[in-house]
Parts: C-alpha cells; sequence; structure tokens
C-alpha cells in the first residue's frame, strides 16, 4: 500500500458498489458531476493528505501552540499546508457554486476529508472556517454574508464555535456571557468562553467567532440564547479591518493530544467594546447553533474513523515486517525461522478486530451522508423525512460509536507494536493521543447517549427509528441466503430484533413512569445500537463482496464453494482478496462482537439502580 492513512480500495468500494454514490449523478441537482469527477477530487484529496497533512503531523505536535502577549502562534508548517489547502479548494467543498462552494455531494465530500482528519490539529483550522461560514450563509443576511462569509470560504478569515463557559461546561443553559443591545441594533459582548477550538492563530487575517450569549433581560436557560457574530477585527464598509475587537485571548490549553490545534479562553468586554451582530433571529441562538453543532458531530465522528483507519493500517505493514517467534507448526524447534507476527494468532485476531471496526466506522459515516444526499435529492416529503429521520437517528451514534471506537482502534494498535507501539519514535502514541479528546468535545458521548435515547428514537412517534429498522431488514432478507454465510446474516436479524425489543422496551419504561431506567442505561444502550448498525453495515458489505467474489471466481475458472482454491485465488488476485477480507470481517464481528448485544440488553433489563442508590461517601473512604 503506497500511502497508510487510507486504504483507497476500501473507500472506493463502500463509495460506489455499496452505496452507489456515482448515481447521485442522475438527479438534477448534482447532473453537473460524474463518477470520474467524483474519482479525481479523491485523488487529489489522496495527494493533499498523504504529501501535505500527513508530513505536519509529527512536527505539528512537536512544536505545538504558543501565546505570547495575546497573541497565539501555531506551528509553522501549518501556514504552508494552509495555503495548499485553501489553494486546492477544500474549503467549502459542499457550498453552492454561486457562495464559492463546488456544490459537492456529502458523501463525497466526506470521502475527501476522510484523508485529512487524522491530522485533526490541522484540519480543525480550515473545519471550523467552513462551519462558521456555514452558519452565516444559512441564517445571515445577505451584507452578513458579504461581509463575512465569502472571505471565509476563501480562506482569508478563519472560525471558531463559542459555546463552553467555565461554570456551564456542557449545560449550556446556564451560561453567563450577556450580549447588550446599542442603539444602532448591533451588541455589546461581556463574558468568558473556553476550549474554542481554533480560538485564535497567525493563520488568519482575520477569525469571525459565532458566540452564544443571552440578551440582556432575556429568560433564563436555553429559551433565552441568541447567537452572535463576533470578529476579532472589525470590518469597514469598504471590507477593510479596523480595529482590534474587545475580547482576549487570555490562555490556551497544554493537552495531551492534538497539541496544534489552540485551544483558547476568550475574555470579551473587559473595556465594554467587544463589538457583535446578531446572527438569526433574537432567542434562537440554540436552534442556530445546533446546525454546526450536527456539523461538528460528524466530523468528530470522521476523526474517530481517520484515527482508527491510520493506525490500523500502519499497525498492519509493522506486523507484516516485524520478526518475531516461530510459526505455530515449529514453536518447539529452537532453529526455526523468525517469522512475521502477523502470523501469531493473537496478532491476526487484533488485527481483525481493527480491520471489522474500520469497515464498520467507514460504512456509518459514509451512508449517514449519503442520507443527507437523498434527503436533498427526495422526490416527495415522505421520502425526504425517510432519509433525513435516519441521518437524524444515526447522527449521535457516528459521533460517540466511532469516537470510542476509534480510540479503542488506536489502543489496539499500540498493542501490536509491544513495548516500541508505547514509544515516541513510532507514531501510534500520537495516533492514541490525538484521538482521546473525540469523546469530549462537541458533546460528551454520555450527552449523545441521551440525545439518541430522550430525542431521536422518539422523533416523528418513532417513525424514523423504525425506518432505520427497515432499511436493516431489508439488506439482512437480501442478504439471508449468503452462499457460506448464512448463519452471519442470522446472527444480524438476532441482533436487530434486539434493538427492535429493547428500543420498545425503555419506550414502555418511559410510559409507566420508570424514567430513570432509560437514563441510568442511554450510554450502554448507544453502543450497543452502534454494535447492531456495525453488524448491519458489516453484513451489507460482505453481501455486495460475496456476489462480487462469486463472479470473479467463475471468471478465473475456480469453485467459489472450495475454500481452499479461493484461498490460492486470493493470493494471486488483490480483488479476491479485497472481497474475501470483506465477507471475514462481516463474520468475524458477528461471531466476536454481535454476542455483546444480548448482554447490553440483559443488563438493562435488570434495571438495576446501584449508580444512583450507592451513597457518595462509598465511593472512597
Amino acid at each position: 500500500m503506497a500511502n497508510k492513512i487510507v486504504d483507497p480500495r476500501d473507500q472506493q468500494f463502500i463509495m460506489y458498489e455499496m452505496l452507489g454514490v456515482d448515481k447521485l449523478c442522475d438527479y438534477d441537482r448534482f447532473k453537473d458531476f460524474s463518477r470520474d469527477m467524483f474519482d479525481m477530487i479523491l485523488t487529489e484529496a489522496e495527494k493533499m493528505g498523504t504529501d501535505v497533512i500527513f508530513p505536519t503531523l509529527a512536527e505539528g505536535d512537536k512544536e505545538g501552540c504558543t501565546l505570547t502577549d495575546g497573541k497565539v502562534t501555531v506551528p509553522k508548517c501549518y501556514r504552508q499546508a494552509l495555503q495548499k489547502f485553501v489553494d486546492g479548494g477544500w474549503i467549502g467543498m459542499q457550498f453552492p457554486p454561486e457562495e464559492g462552494g463546488q456544490g459537492l455531494p456529502n458523501s463525497v465530500a466526506i470521502g475527501a476529508m476522510d484523508w485529512f482528519y487524522h491530522n485533526f490539529a490541522f484540519s480543525a483550522y480550515p473545519f471550523a472556517a467552513e462551519g462558521a461560514a456555514h452558519l452565516i450563509m444559512t441564517y445571515g443576511s445577505e451584507a452578513q454574508k458579504r461581509k463575512y462569509m465569502d472571505k471565509m470560504v476563501q480562506g482569508i478569515w478563519g472560525g471558531t464555535m463559542a459555546l463552553t463557559e467555565p461554570n456551564a461546561g456542557s449545560d449550556l443553559g446556564n451560561m453567563q456571557t450577556k450580549a447588550v443591545r446599542q442603539p444602532d441594533g448591533t451588541f455589546k459582548l461581556q463574558g468568558t468562553k473556553i476550549f474554542i477550538t481554533a480560538g485564535d492563530s497567525d493563520l488568519f487575517d482575520n477569525i469571525i467567532h459565532p458566540v452564544l450569549a443571552r440578551i440582556e433581560g432575556d429568560p433564563a436557560g436555553t429559551k433565552g440564547i441568541s447567537i452572535f457574530i463576533m470578529p476579532k477585527y472589525l470590518v469597514n464598509d469598504d471590507g477593510s479591518l479596523g480595529r482590534r475587537n474587545d475580547y482576549e485571548i487570555s490562555a490556551i490549553e497544554h493537552k495531551m493530544g492534538i497539541r496544534g490545534s489552540a485551544t483558547c479562553m476568550l475574555s470579551m468586554g473587559d473595556n465594554n467594546e467587544c463589538y457583535a451582530e446578531l446572527l438569526g433571529n433574537e432567542r434562537e441562538g440554540m436552534k442556530v447553533m445546533f446546525q454546526m453543532m450536527n456539523e461538528a458531530r460528524l466530523v468528530v465522528g470522521l476523526q474517530g474513523l481517520c484515527s482508527g483507519s491510520i493506525a490500523y493500517l500502519h499497525a498492519l505493514q509493522y506486523t507484516k515486517d516485524r520478526l518475531q517467534g516461530s510459526s505455530l507448526m515449529e514453536m518447539k524447534n529452537p532453529d526455526a525461522p523468525r517469522v512475521p507476527i502477523i502470523q501469531h494468532a493473537d496478532v491476526r485476531r487484533m488485527l481483525l478486530s481493527m480491520k471489522s471496526a474500520v469497515d464498520a466506522m467507514r460504512g456509518l459515516i459514509y451512508f449517514t451522508s449519503y442520507c443527507f444526499d437523498m434527503e436533498k435529492v427526495a422526490k416527495d416529503e415522505a421520502e425526504k423525512d425517510k432519509w433525513l429521520g435516519m441521518a437524524e437517528v444515526l447522527t449521535p451514534i457516528v459521533k460517540a460509536y466511532c469516537s470510542d471506537i476509534g480510540f479503542k482502534v488506536t489502543e489496539t494498535a499500540m498493542q501490536c507494536y509491544g513495548g516500541y507501539g508505547f514509544c515516541c519514535e513510532y507514531p501510534v502514541e500520537q495516533f492514541l493521543r490525538d484521538e482521546k479528546i473525540a469523546s469530549i468535545y462537541e458533546g460528551a458521548n454520555g450527552i449523545q447517549a441521551l440525545d439518541l435515547i430522550g430525542r431521536k428514537l422518539g422523533m416523528k412517534k418513532g417513525a424514523y427509528f423504525m425506518s432505520l429498522l427497515m432499511e436493516m431488514g431489508g439488506t439482512v432478507n437480501k442478504y439471508k441466503d449468503l452462499a457460506g454465510n448464512a448463519d452471519v446474516a442470522a446472527d444480524v436479524q438476532n441482533a436487530v430484533n434486539k434493538l427492535a425489543e429493547m428500543g420498545m422496551y425503555l419506550a414502555s419504561c418511559g410510559k409507566q413512569g420508570k424514567f430513570l431506567v432509560p437514563i441510568n442505561n442511554a450510554y450502554p444502550f448507544l453502543m450497543m445500537m452502534g454494535k447492531v448498525v456495525s453488524g448491519w453495515l458489516l453484513l451489507w458489505q460482505a453481501g455486495v463482496a460475496q456476489e462480487k467474489l462469486e463472479a470473479l471466481a467463475k471468471e478465473k475458472g475456480v469453485d467459489a464453494a472450495d475454500k481452499l482454491a479461493v484461498a490460492q485465488l486470493c493470493k494471486e488476485n488483490k480483488d479476491a482478496a479485497f472481497y474475501s477480507g470483506k465477507i471475514y470481517s462481516a463474520r468475524f464481528f458477528a461471531k466476536n462482537v454481535l454476542p455483546e448485544v444480548d448482554a447490553i440488553a440483559a443488563s438493562i433489563k435488570t434495571e438495576d439502580m446501584s449508580i444512583l442508590e450507592i451513597a457518595e461517601e462509598s465511593f472512597a473512604s
């Protein structure tokens, strides 16, 4: 493999052979694109990720960010990389052409970003700018779009998402930042924001902060929150930059990972001159910000995939190169030749667990992106609602499941290296450090679980959840007679049935007034659902791969039912090896991971209240 970031063959398989993303070109919205254009974009994304972004990974981590006299300096290597990123048109890929973007399908943009987010410390700067620009495009006035958004999409100005406060944390309704109305319709902000990703840098001429705040006199809680545009430098009528706005970068965090990303504390209005403009309508700040938060949650899930993918591929290469021990058949022979550790059973277990996890995560994130695309091209409201509904239900799973499993994959990759993995001369320890934050920010994973169980399952009276169950059932029905693997389809069907049963069970607990049962078990349920969805997507991939492998075997004169003959074909033919790998990924997951679904369901049904009943004093003497 030329690179160890993404397996391009897997990307092509999921996009085209599994999802049929190229068929989006048949719709008017994407009629100006073609499969060849998508391939060209992905090829250029591979070059950008491999030749430009990956080389900044270790260097950016080593140099980190510094704060001097209120100004943040980021790793020097980021400057040239960002310029090449901007020149390549990678910011605003999904923006309409009339707004400076390319108008790409979401699923193709995600495919491109798959090459970038292994280095989230760097990618956070253009991603945050794009997300903030998208908010202004959706909710801003025409004047605000021309004043701010245009230069953000061009990569001249940066952006952030300023939500968190020291005393509020995830409890956004408790935020204290105040907006004071001015006679000319603008506002002045006073307050403090913390943990602001890309909060400042020397990469952009200006930085535009969407800031959540409460207009003086508005009600407490989330219903009283509005959102504002707060520029680093005020913008004059002619587009030139005016005075520095009245906020300070009072600190940057010193972190375990993503050290090249400036995580800032913003102190606003110390001189009562922090200028801001209302974005959208008053007291609709949470509605507006949720657009960016949901986009961020998909990207954080993608970060989990990218971390897992690069860690797995590096570990795979290491296990092929590292000689240690003898083969199982010659363990008692002290003179037996040393073999690559990929030949040892426990190493193969770790590799297949990582491969199946990465295969499932890529399927989940690409499918969710595809749902958003299909919602855009749907011909009637019922179909539109179906695709949007599945995307809504899957979004918290993408964020939480992929960020946690991505971290687990990096941990397993380190195990494959043995003691060397714990040492800094190998990159896997950085992969692990950089990924840990993903389960914490953009709504910690426990909050994602509460969102899933408290909001998403009940949307449209459960219709969205049912649409997803029906989609999974349709796949199982299609591949229930999968040659040599019908038992895998049966395993997935059992898991889907268990998920449906648990959904109804938790709903019944709510109706009976036993609200603490779903609340206490929200995270276990999310992880259970993540496993079921993964099993479904792996079965889907295996079904497509089985059909392709059988056709290939027939073409080569090989009996597809003869395992030894197929194994030999895999040694001689890369496509055969790839398709066989998909089948074994699904099988491994069904036999080694899906059984956990029954255990989680049994645990939830005990309705155990230990976590609430234990006295605080009993946690430690």
